[in-house]
């Protein structure tokens, strides 16, 4: 088969196609965006002398400190999970009709590695439109925001571009990643002219080792601080130990809890068919332990931000201890300042970043849902023929959505906290001692007088322990499951549709 060929085979299709290589492209776009900020951010050069020299042409302190930009570009390659997530999910759309489609061209007498070939092509021609557009979209961005303030200063790092190597790594990156990963999607397919199937799932549910994953993940975290004592001085070692740490752990943290969904999945299904007794959670039930690995495909995007989320709680929760603390022993010494807002200004822009990784999660949440009900309509329109209500089967796919859900953002929550409260888990101060001066600016400002009304004051050292922010986990926890709800109604608009006898009829 030629090349232009396949393109052009790749390019065809209906409506459904067309939706999937827009919002796979769109998907891309967002990702690409994330990646060239993150790039951008790391390449801001340093001035010339000490390292830890600011930056003075920023505004943002984000940008002028060199220690707080790492972070900062790590909070916005997280921005690139729940959208690559999204993609997964786009991929996902219209899968039915897009496998009768394969198999008519096995028909027409293309072999399986050329109808592979075309499902791969497509998915990375969409993905590389979208980083394509995403690049101009960035370019164009750069130039508009450039707006230096009377002094100079830029909101954002407009003056610097990261190395074409980098831009090219982003840009070429994401598509064949995509390309990639629907290959190692497609292993278990095959497409003969006949139809498509897939290998048949496993009868029994999957095992709990997922918890050795998250188990992983909070002893990388917890061996931060050891490690940091223990090599103390040895800042090359540290320079790369403790950035592995982290990744490994959170990484692993993160797939630890995605993969314990479909294990939560399956167990959610035994105990409503042991113990429901009405239709529409028997006939969730079913599906629950028919296909668990569902739940870890659809709530992969929002999980790994709820664990971000909490992460970034416990940290919120450690910055104001800390100035809690700071401005109690300043009361001790007399000394009437202020709360230090950099810090708690800081993590507003990282709750920021939750609350979009979120929003671009739920969009994920939608496009599976739909896409879960479009691909099972022949069953559900088996369903309403043979009597079963409408209703009850909207109430079946809110138990599906819900019943797993619910345990699944406990637990993402419950573990972005403890790997948190692992790095902060209390706040201390050694003991300190400061001299006051108790007279006019004048006797205090003149050596001959100063020594007769100065005092020192000593403070003694404090340990507190960071509280647990149940109040910000309890926000997260009910945006994602009114996210979830929200899923749920729009899922329940396309359910009519697809309940229609005349799906009965589509081949």
């Amino acid at each position: 088969m030629r090349p232009a060929t396949l393109v052009r085979l790749a390019l065809a299709g209906s409506r459904t196609d067309t939706a999937r290589v827009v919002l796979t492209a769109l998907s891309a776009l967002l990702a690409t965006l994330a990646g060239l900020a993150a790039l951008t951010v790391l390449a801001i050069e340093k001035p010339a002398g000490d390292a830890w020299v600011e930056s003075e042409q920023y505004r943002n302190a984000l940008l002028r400190e060199p220690g707080l930009r790492g972070g900062t570009a790590f909070a916005l390659l997280m921005l690139m999970i729940p959208v690559l997530a999204l993609a997964g999910q786009c991929a996902r759309l219209g899968a039915p009709a897009r496998d009768r489609r394969l198999a008519a061209i096995r028909l027409a007498g293309a072999t399986p590695g050329q109808v592979t070939r075309l499902a791969v092509l497509e998915t990375g021609m969409a993905a590389l439109l979208g980083t394509l557009v995403g690049l101009g979209a960035y370019l164009v961005g750069r130039e508009v925001l450039h707006r230096p303030d009377a002094q100079g200063r830029l909101a954002l790092p407009t003056d610097v571009l990261p190395s074409p190597t980098a831009v090219a790594a982003v840009v070429l990156g994401l598509p064949v990643v995509a390309a990639l990963a629907t290959a190692l999607m497609l292993r278990t397919v095959t497409m003969s002219p006949l139809g498509v199937s897939r290998k048949a799932a496993r009868e029994r549910g999957p095992g709990p080792w997922a918890g050795l994953l998250i188990g992983l993940g909070l002893a990388s975290f917890l061996a931060v601080r050891p490690a940091t004592y223990q090599l103390k001085g040895r800042d090359e070692l540290l320079g790369w130990l403790v950035p592995l740490l982290f990744a490994v752990g959170a990484l692993a943290a993160m797939i630890g809890v995605v993969i314990g969904t479909g294990w939560i999945s399956y167990h959610c299904g035994r105990l409503l068919r042991r113990h429901a007794r009405r239709p529409a959670a028997l006939l969730a039930a079913g599906r629950l332990m028919a296909d668990p690995w569902a739940g870890s495909r659809t709530f992969a995007a929002l999980l790994a931000a709820l664990i971000f989320g909490g992460g970034a709680a416990a940290q919120r929760a450690y910055f104001a201890t800390k100035d809690q603390l700071d401005r109690e022993q300043n009361r001790l010494v007399g000394v009437d300042a202020g709360a230090d807002p950099f810090y708690l200004s800081t993590m507003d822009l990282v709750d920021a970043a939750v609350a979009v990784a979120v929003l671009i999660a739920t969009g994920g949440l939608i496009v599976a849902l739909v896409e879960g009900i479009v691909a099972r309509r022949r069953a559900y329109a088996a369903l309403v023929a043979t009597g079963v209500p409408r209703a009850t089967l909207s109430r079946s796919v809110a138990w599906q959505a819900l019943a797993p859900a619910v345990p699944a953002i406990l637990l993402a929550l419950t573990v972005g906290t403890v790997l948190g409260r692992g790095l902060f888990a209390e706040v201390s101060t050694g003991v300190s001692s400061t001299e006051i001066c108790d007279a006019t600016a004048a006797l205090c400002g003149d050596p001959a007088t100063r020594e007769q009304y100065t005092r020192i004051v000593y403070t003694p050292e404090i340990q507190r322990a960071v509280p647990v922010p149940l109040e910000q986990l309890a926000w997260l926890g009910a945006g994602a499951l009114a996210a979830v709800l929200v899923t749920v109604g729009v899922g329940l608009l396309f359910l009519r549709a697809s309940t229609a006898l005349d799906e009965l009829r589509m081949t």
